[in-house]
């Protein structure tokens, strides 16, 4: 039986685009200018710091700059940058400048398994802070009280099966009791592979079987029952 559903946000509760097309390039765009005027603030301090750890050198604060923009244009996964983008983004959701994108459905499905008493949790590689910032700020109002928690990649990589076991292990349930929706196939092969249940999100495109998993164009499709 699943007692718990943990989710991807892009591409699977909320538009890939509105994040590629909006966010990214907010976050982009202020990123030089927002280090150099917080860069002694004591929440970031430790962001500077811990880019010079994974750079493995002694950088400067231009130099770091550099570091966060090259690894913003490769779009990594690397938890500072992930961390300075969410500050960014904090302001652009406060002053108005976006809100949070969610599709209709899955505020639907989110709230009504809430209801049910179904634990749900999101596992993003956006930072935490970035997810709550999302969440918090829909034209539905904020979602976040729908969630037990917030999981981003500190707590491992998406595609590592082993991130999937600690998820478990934090919620204390069984793996096999919590359901994992994403649109990419290598995170739902980790999920599987930790023992829970995959269902792939396919927001665009055609639904055509491919021998893997499940697919479903969104989230009124999903029937918990038959998912167990």
């Amino acid at each position: 039986m699943i007692r718990a559903v943990v989710t991807d946000i892009e591409g699977t509760t909320s538009s890939l685009q509105f994040v590629k097309d909006v966010l990214f390039p907010y976050a982009r765009e202020r990123l030089a200018n927002y280090v150099r005027v917080h860069q002694d603030d004591p929440q970031v301090v430790p962001l500077l710091e811990e880019v010079r750890r994974l750079a493995g050198q002694s950088l400067g604060l231009e130099e770091i700059i550099g570091q966060l923009l090259a690894w913003s244009d490769a779009d990594e996964k690397v938890p500072p940058l992930k961390a300075l983008q969410g500050l960014i983004w904090e302001t652009g959701y406060r002053q108005g400048d976006f809100q949070g994108h969610v599709y209709p459905d899955a505020v639907a499905q989110l709230k009504a398994w809430h209801d049910a008493g179904i634990c749900l949790y999101v596992f993003s590689s956006g930072s935490v802070a970035a997810q709550k910032l999302l969440f918090g700020h829909t034209r539905w109002g904020d979602l976040t009280p729908l969630f037990s928690g917030f999981f981003d990649t500190r707590i491992g990589p998406k595609r590592d099966p082993e991130s999937y076991r600690k998820i478990a292990a934090e919620i204390d349930l069984k793996s096999q009791q919590i359901l994992f929706l994403s649109d990419v196939k290598q995170e739902l092969e980790a999920a599987d592979v930790a023992g829970m249940k995959p269902i792939w999100l396919v927001r665009e495109g055609h639904l055509e079987s491919d021998g893997g998993y499940r697919k479903i164009g969104d989230f009124s499709e999903i029937d918990l029952v038959r998912v167990s």
